[in-house]
């Protein structure tokens, strides 16, 4: 079983020591002649189901999907989340398989999650201002957040400092 993002090989067992695995479904010692091992744990073929349409996911493929804390099968992650979605900066296209970043609903290829002033990359533990629909470094946020006025963005509430996770 592939977890797209996740390590897709377990940890290595010693060959002389045979150690029981718990199930990270049901918490029950695994005996069977096949495990599931996925998102970092090891599971029952029976116990990794999609938190949808519980399909046993070890017989339907060798993918799954996590999102918004579900497990689920492909169908259901392109029902749910869609097949692509557009980047909100250049309007292209964003596979499913694809990381992203996020902002105030909108989202971003990694490449295009950039400031719109001096066009660097935000990357996770960088602050960031979204305003009007458009993100700023902290070095270059717009001179009316940092002297105060408001004028022409008055119209459009100002969100606070952002952190890129």
């Amino acid at each position: 079983m592939v977890n797209p993002g996740g390590s897709s090989q377990p940890p290595a067992v010693g060959a002389g020591s045979l150690s029981w695995k718990r199930c990270a479904g049901c918490g029950g010692k695994i005996a069977d002649r096949f495990l599931l091992y996925t998102m970092d744990s090891y599971w029952h073929s029976r116990c990794l189901k999609c938190s949808c349409c519980q399909a046993q996911l070890g017989e339907i493929g060798t993918s799954c999907y996590t999102k918004s804390g579900m497990i689920l099968c492909r169908n259901d992650y392109i029902r749910l989340f869609g097949n692509s979605g557009a980047c909100s900066a250049c309007g292209q296209s964003i596979p499913a398989s694809e990381l992203v970043m996020r902002a105030q609903g909108n989202v971003y290829h990694l490449k295009c999650f950039t400031c719109s002033t001096c066009r660097n990359r935000l990357v996770p533990g960088d602050r960031f201002h979204y305003i009007n629909g458009s993100l700023f470094c902290e070095h270059d946020r717009p001179t009316a957040l940092i002297n105060g006025h408001l004028s022409s963005l008055q119209t459009n509430p100002l969100l606070p400092d952002q952190k890129v996770c």
